[in-house]
Order: C-alpha cells, then sequence, then structure tokens
C-alpha cells in the first residue's frame, strides 16, 4: 500500500467514523451501537479489495479475526470497500456470496451482516425517498454483527420491530435533501 493509499484509507476511516457519530448514534438509527462506539468496541477495516475473490478472503480473515475476540473487546467490526462495489446492484449481488461464506465456514447464526451503501434502497422505495438513509453510508460497507450479541439487546429493547418504523419516520421528519447533506458532508 502506498503512502497516499494509506492517507486515503486513514481518511475512509475518519468520514466512516463521523458517519457513525452523526447518523448510526446522532440520530439514534441503531439504539444499540452507543455503547459499543463510546467504549472503543467497534473496528473499522478499509478493505483494498478489488474484485470478488479478494473481498471474501477478507470477509473470511476479518470473521476468524472477530470470531476469536470477546464482544468486550470488539463487538463489531465495519468492513468499508472503497474500490469496488460502487454500483448498488453489485454491491446487492455480494451480499449472495458474503452469505454463502458465513455458511461455509460454519458462522452462520454465530454471524450476520447489516449493509450499507451510498446508494442503498430498498425494494418498492424510489432512488430519493428519505426511508433508504437508514443505510447509506460514505462507502459500500459491510458490518460484522454477532448474533448473541444482537439477540441480547434486542431481549431487553421494547418493541424491538418498531424500530424500523421509527427510523423512517425520523428519515422522513429530516426529508431526502437535508439527508443527502448530511451524508455528503460525512465526505
Amino acid at each position: 500500500m502506498s503512502e497516499n493509499t494509506g492517507t486515503k484509507y486513514a481518511d475512509i476511516e475518519i468520514q466512516m467514523r463521523t458517519w457513525i457519530a452523526r447518523f448510526v448514534v446522532g440520530l439514534n438509527l441503531c439504539p444499540f451501537a452507543r455503547q459499543p462506539v463510546e467504549n472503543g468496541q467497534v473496528k473499522i477495516v478499509v478493505s483494498d479489495a478489488r474484485n470478488n475473490e479478494a473481498l471474501l478472503e477478507e470477509l473470511q480473515s476479518q470473521l476468524s479475526w472477530l470470531d476469536a475476540q470477546p464482544p468486550a473487546a470488539t463487538e463489531t467490526t465495519l468492513i468499508v470497500i472503497p474500490e469496488m462495489l460502487g454500483d448498488f446492484l453489485d454491491y446487492n449481488d455480494f451480499l449472495d456470496l458474503a452469505d454463502a461464506l458465513l455458511e461455509e465456514f460454519g458462522w452462520t447464526g454465530q454471524f450476520q451482516f447489516a449493509s450499507f451503501h451510498p446508494d442503498y434502497q430498498f425494494a418498492g422505495t424510489l432512488p430519493g425517498d428519505a426511508e433508504n438513509y437508514t443505510n447509506r453510508a460514505p462507502w459500500p460497507t459491510l458490518q460484522l454483527l454477532r448474533e448473541d450479541s444482537l439477540e441480547a439487546v434486542l431481549a431487553n429493547y421494547p418493541e424491538p420491530e418498531q424500530i424500523p418504523e421509527k427510523n423512517i419516520a425520523a428519515m422522513e421528519q429530516l426529508g431526502s435533501a437535508k439527508l443527502a447533506d448530511m451524508l455528503r458532508d460525512c465526505r
């Protein structure tokens, strides 16, 4: 990795931490994120992968690493993908490969992915709909989530099934134009 690439990747990590602070925690899109963020339990890896095979190898490596860590040390890992998957449809197709990797290595039921992309679009929505910003990030990103941790926090959260609806309402209240500006400001 060249020095310029290292600087670029350091800048991308800063952009992602800004996004986490402003969107994920700041807008309370994930009510469980504040504690791991404040406790330094969120690892961000900026991948230099440029093809599916290299990215799958990176995912396998990061899943193995996270599996060996206690949740108290690292609760979650975000793998940021600036060199590929810029097209949302390509990104969406890659999610099937990522899920197959979980199955292949026996991590189904132990880990799952949360997905974020600058052009994220839920089925049945228009590209400009505000609700899409619940999963929009400055860069294509896969978050590695521990299912045990997720189940534990959901069990102690009142009406967790209402989180998506609350997020959509919050996004609609802010509006697409403001959200687009906020996301752009993260970069």
